[in-house]
Formats: C-alpha cells, structure tokens, sequence
C-alpha cells in the first residue's frame, strides 16, 4: 500500500512539474515577444513627441493611421473626439499662437502587445515657459508596412 501511495505522489509531482514547466515556457515566449516591440514602439513614441515638440507638423501627423481618431477626456468624465485632420489642425494652430515654445516629453511608459497591435500607456510633461502641464496618453498602436501608426489616442490633463 505504500509503495501505490508513494508511487501516485510521484506522478504527480511528475506531471506538476511538467505543467509548471510548461506554464514557464508560455510565459517566457510571451515575454518575449512583447519585449522585440518594445523598444520600436518606444523609438515610435519619442519620435511622436520629438516632432511635436519640433512644430515638425508634417512628420508628427505621420506617427497617425490615416483612420486615427483622438479624445480628450475632461476631468469630469466629459469627452470630445476628433478626426486627424481637425485633430492635426488644431495642434498646428495651437503651436502658432502659443507665445512661448511648447515642448512636451514623455516621463514614464508602459507598452504591451504584440508584432501586430501594442497599446502604452505614456506620462508627460508639457512645458510652455515657466508653465508646467502633465498628462497621461494611451495609445492603440497598429503595425503597418510603414511601421507603427496610431489608431486612436485617449488622453488627459492631470
């Protein structure tokens, strides 16, 4: 009788190994995954921010699909979208009656996804003279023959 008890404990020590194992390797093809996009879709993103930050208008609506749609959303819970082209249009209006030199840099991301769609989550900041603004954008980023483009963008002022 022992040796059935003992002989059963062994199985499934066996087959909880190999589960465990199994669960290991998932999680790392996963990982890794996620991680070779990692880093084009964080070139991506500084790129978003550098051209906007450059008034280099043109090369900041190229980071769009051309399907993009974008929302603001109120600190009430309010929100108002846009199509690109109002969208780009007012960003490029907002540059040129602005005073003072607008730059706006990410401060933290967090990416994930895989080789076709990958969402981040960034915060930034926005400087605009001695004025200090932040944020947070999420990003619905979608891989193209042209590289990644932004599907749609949510975003808030803190």
């Amino acid at each position: 009788m022992r040796h059935k008890t003992r002989s059963a404990k062994l199985k499934a020590r066996h087959v909880i190994q190999g589960l465990l194992c199994a669960f290991t390797l998932i999680i790392a093809s996963c990982t890794q995954a996620a991680h070779q996009e990692q880093a084009g879709v964080e070139a991506f993103l500084n790129r978003y921010f550098s051209t906007w930050s450059a008034k280099d208008m043109d090369g900041y609506g190229s980071c769009f699909h051309p399907t993009a749609r974008v929302t603001f959303v109120e600190s009430g819970g309010s929100a108002s979208s846009q199509g690109l082209t109002d969208f780009l249009h007012g960003q490029k209006i907002g540059h040129e009656r602005s005073p003072e030199p607008m730059t706006e840099v990410p401060t933290g991301m967090k990416i994930s996804g895989d080789g076709r769609v990958a969402q981040a989550e960034v915060r930034w900041k926005l400087t605009k003279g001695r004025s200090t603004v932040t944020g947070t954008d999420f990003f619905t980023l979608i891989k193209t023959s042209e590289g990644w483009k932004i599907g749609a963008l949510i975003f808030y002022n803190d």
